[in-house]
């Protein structure tokens, strides 16, 4: 699908590649993975109503064929299921095979929870309103990382010194392919470096 995608796009900059597979990948996956565990949940039906024709005596080499199907789909799925929950919860431990999806349910519950901002003091007022805390913290960082036009910077308490003429131009070389690659290459393949969600793996592999 993403091959598909690209093809027709040409030689264009990495980022908007990406940017062009943001309808296509949510339309796949709502086709293809929403309701995880309804899906687990209708698999397990079927091998319950397979097992109940078994136990009333009507077995043969069919039945047995598709109740096998079923259990590898099913087993599918709750890999799926698993892969899902550790990627949300950012966990160390997403590596380990062992099975326990309510685990890394909660820890992504409480990473939410943790990371969710409920009130925020703005000019002296405490704020609960979501949509004021939103503005507000975006024109903090705003002005925080505002550049002044004017060539003379002056930076407050000595955080930042001026760098020499070869540093500054150093600074601005961009990175060899070589480079680039080697970064990424030793990144954790399924962490996700951005909130766009494409972890390393995805971007290895395209």
């Amino acid at each position: 699908m993403v091959k598909e995608e690209w093809r027709d796009l040409g030689d264009v900059h990495f980022l908007k590649m990406m940017r062009a597979l943001s309808m296509p990948l949510s339309r796949w996956n709502k086709q293809h993975f929403e309701d995880i565990t309804e899906r687990i949940k209708r698999f397990e039906e079927e091998i319950k109503k397979v097992d109940d024709v078994v136990s009333s005596g009507r077995y043969d080499g069919t039945m047995e064929a598709r109740r096998r199907e079923l259990v590898r789909c099913c087993e599918n799925w709750y890999v799926r299921q698993d892969v899902h929950w550790k990627q949300i919860s950012r966990s160390r431990q997403a590596n380990e095979i062992d099975r326990n999806t309510r685990y890394f349910h909660n820890i992504a519950s409480a990473r939410r929870r943790n990371n969710r901002i409920k009130s925020l003091v703005i000019h002296g007022r405490l704020v609960r309103n979501q949509a004021r805390i939103k503005v507000a913290i975006r024109d903090f960082y705003k002005r925080l990382y505002h550049q002044e036009d004017s060539p003379s910077v002056t930076f407050r308490d000595g955080l930042v010194k001026r760098v020499e003429r070869e540093d500054a131009e150093a600074l601005k070389v961009l990175p060899s392919v070589e480079e680039v690659k080697e970064a990424v290459w030793d990144c954790e393949s399924s962490k996700a470096p951005g909130s766009d969600e494409y972890n390393m793996n995805f971007i290895k592999k395209c």
